[in-house]
């Protein structure tokens, strides 16, 4: 799915300098009277919840609510619209119950029927690439009473109340929203902190406070703007011009340094960094009958210097990453490192030697020009480097656009190439589960049956998740014997703003997604 990253150490704030902000409301305005202005480069697809599974999570967790979600803060779903728990002990019976008098912003009654009618919508249009991908282990929803909600599954799912704090279960409206196909009159109906007031596509969204709101989010402003960019450039000269108050996704690591830097330009910018769980990571295809060989998988793993890739190719805006559960995450672990140790020629080549290997391997590293920044084609010259200096290896790069990478890497065209993954909720779970099986969102069969018979469902009967990291831990192991994924690195979060908005430090929830209502004007200096 699209990029989107958990959150768990405290935001870093680099000031720039101390300067009057940007001064585009009138003093006599309280804080929490006055509109931000957001820009950024990440635009939704899509007005409807059931049809998003990207980037429309932005827009949708401001203007609308799920039964639970993530405030700042919190790695767990807590209540949102309702208070949620396991009614059972094997995690298949999991009961919620709606807050008191809850509406949407058109005056409408939000009660059990809604919630029901919301989710089986999603299940009912199916659409393609969509968040029904997310619901497999739902068998059905009953409403006991107007505010009593139960979720049956199909089997132990312990990650299915991540799975409901995600914007794509965005409750809406039976009145608003057809139940067999999605809306289309350009319109959108929530019960969330802000209703939309206006919508243009690729260009704005205004938002304003909804006055029927009940729910955790504590809105300190009064609405916000949030702006629509083609590049990250104009964006940023944007903010720098004072039009916009704020940044989020969409800068680049030549801009994040250099509003680093102490230029005049950036006199009164300030920029916030915060850990990342966007990954980046290599697909070994074992239907190629090169990489198909153990040996050669391991010497590539032997080989690649992370730090050097991160700094050459982001200049430390990224980290270098050894297993595919990201720092911040219950599960984690230096699995890769721990194996394979620190960068090594001689090591590489004793493993292909004693494969009999003795040639140079020719083969060719796959990359997508237009989904990840411009940064991916410095990443794989840098991989490609790396991997011909030590003479075992003779890499050719190749690139396409994502669309049309795709369609190579679904019908087993490509040996190896890069893929990124931002999760759908911060959760181990969501970090292995979508890589292994023989249907996986890589089309790539990557059989593991200690795995997928044995590990996942048992970390999926407990819904204690911080009880469940050894689980992963042995998954870890297992991804690191096999090496037919191979984690790179995880990215940083920046929020570049005018000096005299607060809150980016707390905006973030821990899917990455922007709690516009954290930002706010302050008073003064």
């Amino acid at each position: 799915m699209f990029n989107r990253t958990s959150l768990q150490a405290a935001a870093a704030l680099a000031s720039i300098s101390l300067v009057s902000g940007c001064g585009m409301f009138s003093e006599a305005e309280s804080a929490g009277e006055q509109r931000i202005v957001v820009g950024t480069t990440s635009s939704p697809t899509t007005l409807d919840p059931a049809a998003a599974w990207d980037n429309s999570w932005e827009l949708f967790r401001n203007v609308f609510q799920t039964l639970v979600s993530f405030p700042t803060g919190s790695t767990t779903p807590q209540s949102d619209a309702a208070d949620c728990k396991f009614s059972d002990t094997a995690s298949r019976i999991f009961e919620c119950k709606l807050h008191e008098g809850l509406k949407f912003s058109n005056g409408h009654v939000l009660d059990a029927k809604a919630v029901q009618y919301s989710i089986e919508r999603i299940r009912k249009i199916d659409v393609e690439g969509g968040p029904n991908g997310m619901l497999g282990s739902l068998d059905k929803i009953e409403t006991v009473d107007d505010r009593t909600v139960v979720f049956r599954l199909n089997k132990p799912d312990a990650t299915f109340p991540f799975v409901l704090a995600t914007p794509a279960m965005s409750l809406v409206d039976p009145a608003e929203y057809p139940a067999d196909k999605l809306r289309e009159d350009g319109e959108l109906t929530g019960s969330g902190p802000y209703v939309l007031d206006e919508y243009v596509e690729r260009d704005r969204a205004e938002l304003t406070k909804n006055p029927t709101y009940k729910g955790f989010a504590d809105r300190k402003n009064a609405g916000v703007t949030i702006r629509y960019f083609e590049g990250s450039e104009p964006m940023v000269t944007a903010l720098k011009n004072k039009e916009i108050d704020a940044t989020y996704r969409g800068l680049t690591a030549e801009e994040v340094v250099d509003l680093q830097s102490d230029k005049k330009e950036n006199e009164g910018l300030q920029l916030v960094e915060s850990p990342g769980s966007d990954i980046r990571y290599l697909v070994f295809n074992a239907k190629d009958p090169v990489i198909a060989k153990a040996p050669v998988r391991k010497a590539i793993a032997q080989l690649i210097d992370r730090d050097e890739l991160v700094n050459k190719a982001y200049q430390g805006t990224a980290e270098p990453l050894y297993s595919m559960i990201p720092k911040g995450i219950v599960g984690h672990t230096t699995e890769f490192l721990d194996r394979f140790g620190e960068p090594s020629t001689a090591k590489a080549r004793a493993i292909l030697r004693q494969a009999g290997i003795t040639e140079p391997v020719e083969l060719t590293f796959w990359f997508t020009t237009d989904r990840y920044g411009s940064a991916t084609a410095l990443e794989f010259a840098e991989l490609k480097r790396q991997l011909d200096a030590s003479g075992l290896f003779k890499i050719t790069l190749k690139s396409k656009p994502w669309k049309q990478l795709q369609a190579g890497f679904k019908t087993g065209e490509y040996p190896v190439f890069g893929r990124g993954w931002s999760p759908d909720f911060p959760d181990a779970d969501n970090f292995i589960a979508p890589f292994v099986g023989k249907d996986n969102v890589l089309q790539t069969p990557y059989e593991s049956p200690r795995i997928t018979q044995e590990l996942l469902p048992k970390s999926r009967r407990e819904s204690d998740r911080g009880a469940v990291a050894r689980d992963f831990e042995e998954a870890e192991e297992v991804m690191a014997q096999d090496v037919r994924l191979l984690p790179l690195w995880q990215g940083k979060l920046y929020i570049a703003s005018s000096e005299d908005i607060g809150g980016a430090e707390r905006a973030l929830d821990p899917q990455t997604v922007m709690q516009m209502w954290e930002l706010n004007r302050r008073a003064s200096w």
